[in-house]
Order: C-alpha cells, then structure tokens, then sequence
C-alpha cells in the first residue's frame, strides 16, 4: 500500500509540476488569456484535450459497464465519436473561429439576440451543476473507492467512503480549473492523456491473462480463446434494432447516436472550447482529426474490459453483492483484481488525471459561460478582466461545492451513470444542436424560434420518454426531426426582414489543413474494419 501510495503521489505531483512549469509566462490577467488560453494551443494538445475531456472515470466506469451488461455494441458511443470530430474539423469549427466565438452561447446572441444567449448560458450552467459535474466526481470516487478499499480500510459505508473521495477529488479538480485557466488544464490533459492510454491499454491484456488462468488453467492465449469461443453474442457490436438499455440497436448508430455525438462534440461548450482555443484553422483542424483517429482503438479499454469482466468467475462474486450498482462496479472491480500492485499506483494516477481532466474541462466552461454571458446580462456595471477574473473563481468554488454535495447520492442510479448522463442530455442537447445548424444554415430563422423549439423539443422528448418503449436515442431522432420541422414553419411563417450574414472577424489564420482529408480516409477504413471484426461475419459469430 505505501508503494501504491507513493507511486501514485510522485505522478500526480510530476503532472502538476510540468503543467505549472509550462503555463508559467501565460498571462492570465486577461480574459482571452483565461478562457481561451490566448487562442494559442497546437493540434496536439488540443487533440490531447479533446481527448481527455471526453474520457474520464465516467467513461472508463460507465462505458465498460455497459459492455459487461449488454455486448460490444456501447463502441459505437467510443469510435462513433469520429464521425461528429469530422463534423467539427470540416464545418463547425471554421463557422465558429471565423466569427470569432468565445462560448456557443455567443454565437446565440449574435444570431437570436441577447434574451436567447441568457437562456442557453443558464441551462447550460445548471446542467452542468447538477449533471456533469457531480457524475464526473461520483464515477472517479467509485474507481478510488474499489482500488483502495476506503471503506474497508477505515471501517465505513461505501456511500460514506465515496463522499470522502468526492470531497477530496473536487477539491484538487477545482484549483486546477479556477487558479490555472484554460492553458493549465488542457497541458494537464495531454499528460495525463498518454498515461490514461498506456494504463488503458494495459487492462484488457492483464484481464484476458486472468480469464484464461479463471477458466482454463492457462494464460493470455487461452484467455483470449476463452472469451471468443464462450459467448460469441457478447463480441457482436450489432445489436437488434429493439435491443433495451444499456445495448446499442445498430440503426442508431447512424442516426440518433449520430445526432448526440453531434450535440457533445460541436456544440457543447467543454468541447468546443478546446478547438476554439486553437492557435490557426490548420491547427484546430490538427487537433479534432488527430482525436478522431485515436478513437478508433477506444473500444480496446472502453468496452472490451467489461465484457471480459463478464465472463471472470471471481468478478461475478464481487459484483453479486453489488446489487442494483454492480454495472458501475464491474470496471473498477476488474482493476483492482488484474493490476500488479507495482503498477496500481501509476494506474491510480493516471485515472486521477482523468478524473481531474473531465472534472476541470467542465468546471472551466461553466465559469466561461458564467463571465461572458450570463454576468453581463444580470449586472451592466462595466468590469476589468481583473474583476471578470476574480468573479469566475468565486462562482467555480460555489460549482465545486455544489457537485461534491450532489455527487454521492448518484450511488444509487440503477441503469448506470453513461445511460443516465446521455438520456438527461437529450432535453437540452439535441435543441441546442438543431438550433446551431439551423441558424447558419437558415439566415431568416426568427429570433423567437428557438425559444419555441426548444420547449416543444423538451415536451415531446419527456413524452417519449416516459410513454414509448424504445432506446431513448430514437426518441432523440423524433424529437430532433420536429424542432427543424417546427423552425422551418416558423421561418416560413415569420422569416426575419434581413437575411443573417456571418460575420468575419479574422481572429486565426483560416488556412485549412492541406492532410485532413487522407487522414479521415484513412481513419474510415479502419472503422470499418472495426465493425467488421465485432460482426455475425468476424469474431461476434
């Protein structure tokens, strides 16, 4: 345990000190400077960012979660994600740099006016609250909670021992967003993206040695020959079009994750604001392609490991007394079980920085949204960036604390913490998204449409939620169909006397990346492949 202890405190520390180090000249005096890292970051570390801010505990826990619970089909949630990256390199991000845009919110006031930019800021804020945050410090204290044994160590309950954790967690998570800015958490990211990769890749190798001693007496090749021939089902990534939560019907894989990815990945704000920070068009596009590619081997330490959990005796036992949480156990049990405890504290580490990476990404937004949009609205007394600055660590303290309070009580969600994260999102994502596309894409679109989409969206997706016995991406589809529907009425109905013109404020180099093509080529080859391989036609047969 001392070794554990040590191991992981030297990496955390080795993080922190090299991010310092490198943010030391930044001026974060000035807003731009604070929220967008001085529009200065390289595609790499944008692609390390994006990288890191999408894969966290949440996804690590929740993800394999659903891949011991149902097959292969959640690695649609992981590779899925190139798809919408693409979106973002080759459409989303040029609009957004070329107006000059700080928050997604923004770009709602330039187009709808200010009453709908207030709007978007504050639910944006409040989901992130009550959401986001709170599932980001819930899942990392479920991962520290089964590798150190908190609760066996000092004699408490798990919801007790998960508390602490969250306590603790926020509290490191916090100062890196408020103290540090932008520049200090997206260094932060590509560190600890290197390592969350190693250390992923490392469980299901260290996993399928573990099933072949369980089952067979042998080691990694009878492991490997174990999980092929046991339950071929559990390898197919096709699900049936009906197939329940928390499996992945394959027509949605095209349509209504499609459509989510869209809403995460171009226009959620903790997103976006990575590419928005980038340095040129060339290097933002860099960054979303470079993501792009790494997500093709996602489903290695995003899926694989759960399935794999599914079939070890030993885990099964611990999972049993789980109980209705044992799919947001099963991730953390197979660490606990497969890591050497040379390694574990490496592995803690890293899980940490990615906990701290996803925790920071959104705690950073929220203030950004808080500072440029909402404030402005709410008090015109005019401000310093100085004062601008001070405000946002103040609210990012109130949001830290907020979360932690929240967190521990997602204990008891019984679907698992990705299906519940991505069905709430539906009531805001999936507008907020139809809004964007169709407010670039239709320049009369009135100013009052979104307003009226966004409460007809909210209505209809509850409807179908709570009444229709689907996967609830389909319900996303529907829902996303009548909002353009009803703002193309609206439109025709009441189209605005001047057409919109986007404006261009040249703030980067807009020189697109001469390679961006061959490399998304490339990138859907091997998607391809993938499906291929975990197919009736490949090893799901």
């Amino acid at each position: 345990m001392i070794w554990i202890a040590l191991s992981f405190l030297f990496f955390t520390i080795m993080v922190a000190v090299i991010s310092a180090w490198k943010t030391r000249d930044d001026k974060l005096d000035t807003a731009e400077g604070y929220f967008l890292a001085g529009r200065g970051l390289p595609g790499i570390v944008i692609a390390g960012s994006l990288l890191l801010t999408n894969l966290s505990a949440e996804q690590l826990v929740g993800t394999n979660g659903q891949g011991w619970a149902s097959n292969m089909s959640p690695i649609g949630w992981e590779v899925g994600a190139l798809f919408t990256l693409f979106a973002l390199a080759l459409w989303f991000l040029p609009t957004y740099l070329k107006m000059g845009t700080t928050t997604i919110p923004q770009l709602m006031e330039a187009r709808f006016g200010r009453g709908t930019k207030l709007m978007f800021s504050f639910v944006i804020v409040v989901m992130y609250s009550i959401l986001n945050l709170p599932v980001i410090l819930y899942s990392g204290a479920v991962v520290f909670e089964n590798i150190f044994d908190i609760s066996g160590i000092f004699g408490i309950s798990k919801f007790t021992a998960v508390a602490i954790l969250c306590v603790v967690i926020g509290i490191i998570g916090g100062c890196y967003a408020i103290f540090g800015g932008l520049k200090a958490v997206a260094v932060s990211d590509t560190i600890n993206g290197i390592g969350l990769i190693i250390g992923g890749l490392m469980i299901p190798f260290l996993a399928l040695a573990l099933l072949g001693h369980e089952t067979t007496g042998g080691g990694l090749v009878e492991g490997v020959k174990y999980l092929v021939q046991a339950e071929p089902e559990k390898l197919n990534a096709w699900a049936s079009w009906d197939a329940a939560e928390p499996a992945l019907p394959w027509p949605l894989i095209f349509t209504g994750m499609f459509f989510n990815n869209l809403y995460w990945w171009c226009t959620n704000q903790s997103f976006v604001q990575r590419s928005l920070a980038a340095k040129s068009l060339k290097e933002g596009q860099k960054g979303a392609i470079y993501c792009g590619f790494l997500k093709t081997i996602g489903f290695f330490y995003l899926v694989l490991p759960g399935v794999i959990a599914y079939h070890l005796p030993s885990i099964q036992d611990k999972l049993a007394a789980a109980g209705s949480s044992a799919i947001d156990f099963a991730y953390p049990a197979l660490v606990s079980a497969v890591v050497p405890k040379p390694v574990m504290g490496f592995f803690a580490a890293v899980m940490f920085g990615a906990i701290l990476s996803s925790f920071n990404s959104v705690l950073n937004s929220s203030m950004t949204l808080f500072t440029l949009d909402i404030l402005p609205v709410i008090s015109k007394r005019k401000r310093t960036d100085a004062q601008l600055i001070t405000i946002a660590k103040r609210f990012g303290i109130v949001l830290c604390l907020a979360s932690i309070i929240i967190a521990p009580f997602l204990l008891y969600l019984p679907a698992g913490i990705s299906t519940f994260l991505n069905q709430m999102w539906g009531y805001y994502g999936v507008p907020v998204l139809a809004i964007v596309v169709m407010g670039i894409l239709a320049p009369r679109m009135p100013s009052f449409a979104p307003k009226v989409a966004i409460i007809v969206h909210i209505v209809c997706y509850g409807l179908m939620m709570n009444l229709l016995p689907f996967h609830f991406l389909y319900f996303e589809v529907g829902a996303f169909v009548i909002d353009l529907i009803l703002m193309a009425i609206l439109t025709k109905a009441a189209p605005r006397k001047e057409a919109y013109v986007l404006p261009d404020l040249e703030v980067v180099d807009m020189t697109p990346w001469k390679y961006r093509k061959p490399v998304i080529a490339v990138t859907f080859i091997l998607l391809a492949g993938i499906y291929v391989l975990f197919s009736p036609l490949g090893l799901g047969g």
